[in-house]
C-alpha cells in the first residue's frame, strides 16, 4: 500500500511542478509578443490550469504525503525532512494564494479591459514583475521541498 500511495504522491508532485513551471514559460512567451489579446488568452489559460491542475495537485500531494508518512510510521513533526518540506510547501501555497493568484487576476483584467491602443504597458510591467518575483518564491519553495524529500535533508 505504501508504494501505491508514494506513487500517487510523486505523480501529483510532477503534475503540480510541471504546471507551475510551464505557466512561467507561457507568460514570458506571451509578454514577448506584446499582443494584448494573446497575453489575455495566456493569463486565462494559466488561471484555468491552476484551477484544474495546481490546486487539485496540492490536495493530492498533501493527502498522499500524510498517508505515506503514516504508512511508513514516520512522525511528520519530528522527521526534519518531512516537517521542513511541509513548511516550504505551505510557504508556496500562502504566496500563491495571497500574491500570485491576485496578481494573475489583475494582469488578466488589464489585458481584457484595455485595447491594444490604450494598453498601459507601464502598469502591466509593474504588476508582471511582482508576479515574476512572487511566482519565483511560489515555485522555488516546492522545489526545495522536493530536494529535501529526495535527499531526506535535514535528518
Amino acid at each position: 500500500m505504501y508504494q501505491l500511495i508514494k506513487l500517487v504522491h510523486i505523480l501529483a508532485v510532477i503534475i503540480f511542478l510541471g504546471n507551475i513551471i510551464t505557466g512561467l514559460f507561457w507568460k514570458a512567451h506571451a509578454d514577448r509578443t506584446r499582443d494584448v489579446r494573446f497575453i489575455a488568452h495566456t493569463m486565462l489559460g494559466i488561471i484555468r490550469s491552476d484551477r484544474w491542475l495546481t490546486i487539485p495537485g496540492v490536495v493530492v500531494i498533501t493527502i498522499s504525503g500524510f498517508f505515506a508518512a503514516v504508512q511508513a510510521s514516520l512522525a511528520i513533526l519530528r522527521t526534519g525532512w518531512i516537517f521542513w518540506s511541509v513548511v516550504a510547501f505551505s510557504v508556496s501555497g500562502l504566496v500563491f494564494a495571497f500574491r500570485v493568484a491576485p496578481l494573475q487576476k489583475q494582469l488578466l483584467a488589464l489585458a481584457v479591459t484595455q485595447s491594444e491602443e490604450t494598453f498601459d504597458w507601464t502598469l502591466y510591467r509593474s504588476r508582471s514583475v511582482q508576479w515574476e518575483i512572487w511566482g519565483f518564491v511560489a515555485t522555488a519553495a516546492p522545489l526545495i521541498a522536493v530536494v529535501m524529500m529526495v535527499i531526506k535533508l535535514p535528518a
